[in-house]
């Protein structure tokens, strides 16, 4: 199969119904200081060979060879879906003027977390944007904010694990944390909390942009709840006592957990979503006030939609 191609066993609509060549990406005005911008795109709802294909077109030669990297359709599909998803999200704010997402260069930071390398980008002057992604293979998902590094982690709430969770749970998690799962009886409850944890754990590593390295899970705790050494379990708490979500980082002298705020969300009805984001200190006014989140469901050059204040989004905790 030539590389310049996509092809895939997919039970296709008519490509007319979905996709025109001529369809412009919905300019989006940048988030607020304080909001955070989620978008999202379920792999099985796009469909046609035509828009994979334009899609293949505005990724870079690298990016493309990851795609055809991957073995499988699936696999191939996520990480086609995937970079699109960033580019078309990034391009639709009116950062400088109409920005392509062919156009887009990015770069990684010192530990490796992705970011936009404005300098090399065509026509474009330097952004405070900042995003984050992350996907399995039933949903992907890209956060935005301006002025705040963002983490996000995306899980499907029924994903398995090889192991006992609480193996993993011993090799991965804090003491506090493990306690606490160990202390559910309820293998289905403890599985829950378990994914609830990870996300937000992994989405604090990637907000800090460190790599796993540089904040292994272990060295610090996510608990839930508003008071100092309140449970990590999120379970206890309903929605509106759960209110707050912390960080207690082991030897942190500075003392920088308090930097950062968090919020975790049931999404599409079948995955955890977590945010981290670091407090906007640039902003005027209550330094400490809640972040607005705004989610959107897209399939990029075919349709978007608003879900926030649906049943699509359910926030349990944060922000």
């Amino acid at each position: 199969m030539p590389r310049g191609v996509f092809r895939m066993r997919l039970n296709c609509f008519s490509d007319s119904k979905f996709f025109s060549s001529s369809t412009p990406l919905a300019p989006i005005p940048l988030p607020s200081p304080k909001e955070t911008h989620l978008w999202y795109v379920i792999p099985n709802e796009v469909k046609g060979e035509s828009l994979l294909n334009k899609y293949m077109e505005i990724l870079s030669p690298c990016e493309k060879e990851n795609v055809f990297s991957m073995r499988g359709d699936e696999q191939r599909k996520s990480a086609l879906l995937a970079r699109t998803l960033v580019r078309t999200t990034i391009a639709r704010y009116q950062i400088n003027s109409s920005i392509q997402p062919i156009s887009l260069k990015f770069r990684k930071s010192i530990h490796g977390k992705p970011e936009v390398d404005w300098q090399h980008c065509d026509h474009c002057e330097p952004s405070p944007l900042h995003f984050n992604i992350s996907h399995t293979s039933s949903l992907i998902a890209c956060g935005v904010t301006m002025n705040s590094p963002i983490g996000i982690d995306v899980e499907a709430k029924q994903r398995t694990v090889k192991h006992n969770v609480l193996t993993l749970a011993r090799r991965y998690f804090s003491e506090p944390e493990l306690q606490v799962l160990a202390a559910i009886k309820d293998p289905h409850l403890q599985h829950q909390e378990f994914i609830k944890l990870w996300t937000l754990k992994e989405a604090y590593v990637k907000a800090l942009g460190r790599g796993f390295s540089g904040a292994p899970f272990k060295t610090f705790t996510v608990r839930f709840g508003s008071g100092i050494g309140e449970s990590p379990h999120l379970s206890r708490y309903s929605n509106t006592e759960a209110s707050e979500i912390s960080v207690d980082m082991f030897d942190d002298p500075s003392d920088l957990t308090s930097n950062w705020q968090f919020m975790l969300l049931e999404l599409a009805g079948s995955h955890y979503a977590a945010i981290c984001t670091e407090k906007d200190v640039t902003s005027e006014g209550n330094k400490s006030g809640p972040m607005k989140l705004t989610v959107r469901k897209t399939i990029p050059f075919v349709e978007d939609e608003c879900v926030s204040g649906t049943e699509a989004v359910r926030v349990l905790c944060g922000f």
